[in-house]
């Protein structure tokens, strides 16, 4: 469950909490913690002249002073001009985490309004929203409990004695957002054996029962019937059911659907093409893209925009075996061109083609995908950012401008046509791997032969979606990548249809 977060109407002194977090500017103690100061007996003060405490980003200082709140730290937003919504959301996210490692069942935080940046008060709340609850989770289910557990962070408060009312606007977006990452982590971060097809597809089924919404799944018999070749090849080497899950949200009449498309290869040995053992227990993370879209539709749910959205899941395992798919056989996807296949872990675009082909028959405005696609992704852009690739200019400028928003890093990518030579076969009409020369390219080549009929953008997020390190705002592991950049985007269309 998403940590639960509200707004209160009040400022930081005389504010009995255990936990209070004030996120300031780089510099001097800002006035707008003069009161809280001169309750503590002017302890901040002593903290910023002594030079251990200056405000810089990430920085954090925790005080133990007299006063009604037992606790207080302080984060640093860094330099005033450099303020934002990303420094803003992260030092939130800095102050959850400190307060879900120190044991406190609740806690108030409090943005000063010297280190807004620019934005506007249901700006901050927004992303004051997302950045508690990015902070505040984690996942303990597997773990035996401890002998001496710490009490668990049960509700934070946001304090906001200016615009109260934007504040709280803001904080509804921002919180529906919070709870649609923290569903989607929750699904990254399981082992293959429990987040199977068919998990995927019970949690699919958990959501539009609890909103409402419009679900299709089909199973391995009705996925034949439907023609999609791709999406069973991969399959048949393991004995989980593949599952092809559609979900649809109705908020904005008769409009054409936005179409949002999630990899769901639960577990990716590689196939035949067998992957390296080192790190091999990763690839449960090959469904991040499937975790992005469920965790938008939960957001959907929650704050009911006025646009259609529909979200289209192909999920299976890879595995190898006497029946799996083996290089060099060829296939016929749903859309009917044939496809030779020259390493079986190229996979994920081969499931992705017969989704994108399936999304045609919704004749969808647009069509967004995400994909924890290709290892040549991570050589050319490291763990920074996504790669963005797709067919139209106008498009591509929506999507980058939406993770702008968000906070989500992407990188423009071109798909010229002596990319698509790659994967040209001799005996089908497309062979699935170019070779490592511009391998994320090929491979976004490879699923443009299948975005026929709609404006089609394509996010690799295969060095993204989860991180391998700790950091000040977020613990090793999944991290929900592409939930932010959906939801901006599909609530921007609904905000430029009103």
């Amino acid at each position: 469950m998403p940590l639960p977060t509200t707004v209160a109407a009040a400022g930081p002194a005389g504010h009995a909490t255990p936990w209070l977090a004030c996120a300031v500017p780089q510099g001097r103690l800002p006035p707008s913690l003069s009161a809280l100061d001169a309750q503590t007996g002017g302890a901040l003060t002593r903290l910023y002249e002594s030079g251990d405490f200056q405000g810089k980003k990430d920085e954090a200082s925790l005080l133990h002073p007299p006063g009604p709140a037992a606790r207080i730290l302080l984060v640093g937003l860094g330099k005033p001009e450099e303020g934002g919504r990303s420094q803003v959301r992260r030092a939130a996210a800095i102050a959850a985490r400190r307060a879900r490692t120190a044991g406190v069942g609740e806690g108030a935080f409090f943005l000063a309004p010297e280190g807004r940046g620019g934005l506007s008060w249901r700006e901050a709340g927004q992303v004051v929203a997302e950045g508690l609850a990015f902070g505040a989770w984690q996942y303990t289910e597997l773990k035996q409990p401890p002998e001496e557990p710490k009490p668990e962070l049960a509700r934070l408060m946001m304090l906001a004695p200016e615009e109260t009312a934007e504040v709280e606007r803001g904080h509804a977006v921002g919180a529906a957002i919070g709870a649609g990452q923290s569903l989607a982590r929750g699904l990254q971060v399981l082992p293959g054996n429990l987040c199977t097809p068919s998990f995927l597809a019970a949690r699919a089924e958990e959501l539009a029962s609890r909103y409402g919404f419009g679900l299709t799944v089909l199973d391995r018999a009705a996925i034949r019937r439907e023609g999609m070749g791709a999406l069973l090849a991969v399959a048949q080497g393991s004995a989980e059911e593949p599952r092809f899950i559609v979900l649809e949200y109705k908020g904005g009449g008769a409009a054409p659907p936005v179409a949002l498309v999630g990899k769901g290869i639960t577990f990716d040995t590689g196939g035949i093409s067998i992957k390296p053992a080192e790190r091999m227990e990763d690839m449960k993370y090959d469904m991040s893209g499937a975790a992005a879209v469920l965790g938008t539709f939960e957001m959907l749910g929650r704050l009911r925009p006025a646009v259609n959205v529909v979200g289209l899941v192909p999920s299976c395992e890879n595995m190898p075996g006497g029946t799996a798919l083996k290089p060099g056989d060829v296939i016929r996807t749903h859309q009917g061109k044939t496809v030779e296949i020259v390493n079986t872990d190229a996979e994920g675009r081969l499931i992705l083609a017969d989704a994108l082909s399936y999304a045609a028959r919704f004749k969808p405005v647009c069509a967004l995908d995400a994909a924890t696609l290709t290892g040549a992704i991570v050589v050319a852009l490291g763990h920074a950012a996504a790669g963005l690739m797709g067919t139209d200019a106008a498009l591509l400028d929506e999507v980058r401008r939406a993770a702008e928003r968000a906070g989500e890093k992407v990188w423009p990518l071109p798909l010229w046509d002596e990319y698509r030579d790659q994967i040209k076969s001799e005996i089908a009409d497309l062979k699935n791997s170019g070779g490592r020369p511009a391998g994320a390219l090929t491979a976004g080549c490879f699923l443009r032969e299948f975005a026929v009929g709609f404006p089609w953008a394509h996010l690799d997020i295969a060095g993204t979606a989860y991180s391998e390190r700790d950091d000040p705002s977020r613990a090793k592991g999944p991290v929900g990548m592409g939930v932010r950049i959906f939801a901006e985007f599909v609530l921007g269309r609904a905000a430029a249809q009103q």
